[in-house]
């Protein structure tokens, strides 16, 4: 477990969450230098905002970081972590922002050796993306998943105001299925079925535009959480469509109580959590 403060972060992808979790470190007291590793028009922005102290190539951020952030869509996190180990100090610590974690965690496995990888997930977010958008509140109350323990991480990650949760890879990824990929999924079809007949949009109430919210996250940010999630999705697909018949069955005998009862109680347990 690594005491060693740092003095300087590299976040790698300044938009909502890295741009984020910069001004996160900001508020809590970091006092080094944060580099940001993004688009030019990205890095202008965030240097316009005093998110980030410089921004450069991740080659030369990555060489005099004592903790590189990824936060950058899932299919350029792993392709980031076929590269970068080369260009790190020895013993650097990396982690990411991804929502899934087998797949990134196994990719660091092979090709992180001078540095050490600890996967990471906060469990935030906003409907509106890019670092106009960062907010040092984001991680504030919520939920922090990393794969393995790191005192400085940890430390931090509490000072921002979140809640570490540490879970491996698999552990991670079945439970992020059923809570946010489902979520996902579900969205996704009432909508579809809504549009399947559109008058219904005249007598749309709260309840629609609520749960049809999530239809509108755009497919780009989905796209590798599907597909690097595909299994455990599928079981939580499964499990969801059983919970679908039971009710589609006990509308007949009389159980739709219990299951009203069961849920809000389940409900309620979320709330308090």
């Amino acid at each position: 477990m690594s005491e060693k403060p740092w003095t300087v972060v590299s976040v790698a992808g300044v938009g909502l969450i890295g741009g984020s979790f910069a001004l996160a470190l900001r508020k809590a007291g970091f006092t080094g230098k944060i580099i940001g590793v993004s688009s030019q028009e990205t890095v202008r922005a965030a240097l316009d905002r005093g998110v980030i102290d410089e921004a450069l190539p991740l080659r030369e951020a990555a060489a005099q970081s004592d903790l590189v952030y990824l936060a950058q869509p899932i299919g350029k996190i792993l392709s980031t972590l076929d590269d970068l180990d080369p260009y790190v100090f020895s013993g650097t610590l990396i982690t990411d922002a991804g929502s899934t974690k087998s797949a990134i965690v196994a990719r660091a496995a092979k090709r992180i050796q001078r540095g050490r990888f600890i996967g990471g997930h906060p469990m935030a977010g906003k409907e509106s993306r890019g670092v106009e958008h960062a907010d040092a509140d984001l991680f504030r109350g919520r939920p922090y998943v990393l794969t393995s323990r790191d005192a400085t991480l940890e430390r931090w990650i509490r000072r921002i105001g979140a809640r570490v949760v540490i879970l491996d890879a698999a552990e991670h990824d079945r439970l992020v299925a059923l809570t946010s990929h489902l979520p996902q999924l579900i969205s996704t079809a009432l909508a579809g079925a809504i549009a399947a007949a559109p008058e219904a949009c005249e007598v749309a109430g709260p309840a629609a535009i609520d749960l049809t919210r999530l239809a509108m996250s755009p497919f780009e940010i989905w796209r590798d959480i599907l597909s690097t999630n595909a299994e455990a999705i599928d079981r939580a697909l499964d499990e969801f469509i059983a919970k679908l018949e039971e009710l589609r069955r006990s509308l007949g005998d009389g159980g739709i109580q219990t299951a009203f009862e069961r849920a809000a109680a389940s409900a309620r347990m979320l709330r308090r959590s």
